[in-house]
């Protein structure tokens, strides 16, 4: 039987919503939390699961937004005896905890995000190629008919290729430029695709954005050669931009940006500044905290805090 976590986790991939897997892989005593133990980072900085402590979780929600935001794996090793900056290394950081009962975490944080999703359109051999292809580049392709697809369908989407030969191109050309499809392509001859071009209620500059032909020059012949031209200008274009949790990158949920940060007032630590982190409002100025402990230390006497830390 799966466990709630793994249900949760199927449950986010099936709507294609970024998270972070956070795994405690070494722990020093004392300490709350055992190797083993995960817990889930959304994309708005809620966590589901156990990695520790209220502390722990304040650090490993602030780095795991920051995974969510560049899309690459990272080793967070916590300590108490850690002061000073967060010591950065390639694949790790190691950072100060001073609210930690005296031991140590080491946490892998995986963010998981969704596949690119390509729309094809045009039931050809190129077409259909570029759909057979997407299973082993993990990507999320899909044949789609011009009357299915409308601008909010375009959310999330990285990519549209326009293979149909002269059915119906003009409307969904048109439709993912203005939507800001990053990757939009046109399967035809230069000559033909000038003149499709040309046919657009387009700006210059937004002609200038579809690809045509589609595809990298690398001498294709056969249809399976031009889709694979294509996904490789696909994959030019997805790697070109940094990972997101939101807009046109394979993301459909509607997500913050990524999160700045904040100081503690009564710990000193830095925490992430979004709405799932403990907080106040004082005086017309947002004060973040690592814990409701500290959040109530400093309700019981603001002014002893209000000279330290930072917005």
């Amino acid at each position: 039987m799966r466990s709630v976590l793994d249900q949760r986790m199927a449950e986010l991939k099936a709507r294609r919503a970024p998270f972070v897997k956070a795994t405690v892989v070494r722990a020093r005593r004392p300490t709350s939390a055992h190797p083993g133990d995960t817990a889930l980072v959304l994309a708005d900085g809620n966590m589901e699961g156990f990695v520790g402590g209220t502390c722990a979780e304040a650090t490993v929600r602030r780095y795991g937004l920051e995974t969510l935001q560049t899309g690459e794996p990272l080793l967070l090793r916590i300590s108490p005896d850690k002061t000073g900056e967060p010591v950065v290394e390639e694949g790790a950081v190691e950072v100060g905890n001073p609210c930690l009962s005296g031991g140590e975490l080491e946490i892998f944080l995986e963010p998981v995000l969704p596949a690119p999703k390509v729309l094809v359109l045009g039931d050809t051999p190129i077409g259909r190629h570029l759909v057979a292809l997407g299973p082993g580049l993990e990507y999320d392709i899909q044949a789609v008919a011009a009357h299915e697809v409308k601008a909010e369908s375009l959310d999330g989407v990285a990519a549209v290729v326009v293979a149909s030969h002269g059915r119906d191109e003009e409307p969904l050309l048109t439709l993912a430029v203005r939507a800001g499809v990053p990757y939009v392509g046109l399967v035809a001859s230069r000559k033909r695709g000038e003149a499709v071009l040309a046919s657009l209620d387009l700006t210059p500059e937004q002609r200038a954005r579809i690809r045509t032909p589609a595809g990298l020059e690398i001498g294709a012949r056969t249809p399976g050669e031009v889709a694979l031209s294509i996904l490789a200008e696909i994959v030019t274009s997805v790697r070109s931009e940094p990972p997101r949790t939101g807009g046109h990158t394979g993301v459909t949920e509607n997500t913050a940006p990524a999160p700045t940060t904040a100081v503690d007032p009564v710990c000193g630590m830095t925490v992430a500044a979004v709405d799932s982190t403990p907080h106040i409002d004082l005086e017309g100025k947002r004060w973040w905290f690592c814990c409701e402990g500290c959040r109530a230390a400093f309700e019981s006497d603001p002014a002893r805090y209000t000279g330290a830390g930072a917005h």
